[in-house]
């Protein structure tokens, strides 16, 4: 008949979340569209655009930390559009600890990742607390 089937989203993002734990770069890499552009707004600088850059990050990170482990806290979507709550942990090559948290919007079109937005980040167990952070904001000193 022709007709087009969208994808679940939560499909996508249940795929991608086996892959990651199974360190499978190939099936990784399914998850995701040839076109895929990347953006961290908390980091300009580290937006990127391919397939091909993913799969140069993902095997640097399945590489260096045999034991990467991402648990999936949430998820929800709304149209072709998922939002993720992730946790990522590991031991790296160096032997310092991996620890990541935020959250991440994926477009998702015919069962691919086709865009995300990440806003993850290296859990800090030291620094300022929300005092002395919300001062330094103000401009109001440390």
């Amino acid at each position: 008949m022709g007709a087009h089937v969208q994808a679940n989203p939560n499909n996508v993002i249940e795929r991608l979340h086996q892959a990651m734990n199974q360190h499978g770069l190939e099936a990784f890499l399914a998850c995701f569209g040839p076109e895929y552009r990347s953006e961290q707004p908390a980091h300009p600088n580290r937006g990127f655009g391919g397939r091909e850059q993913v799969e140069k990050n993902w095997a640097a990170l399945f590489g260096g930390i045999p034991d990467f482990h991402a648990e999936l806290l949430a998820t929800a979507v709304e149209g072709g559009t998922a939002w993720t709550e992730w946790h990522w942990t590991g031991t790296r090559s160096d032997e310092t600890g991996l620890d990541i948290r935020g959250v991440t919007l994926f477009g998702i079109e015919d069962g691919r990742i086709v865009s995300g937005r990440l806003y993850m980040e290296e859990v800090e167990e030291a620094g300022e607390d929300i005092d002395a952070t919300v001062r330094r904001l103000a401009g109001q000193g440390g």
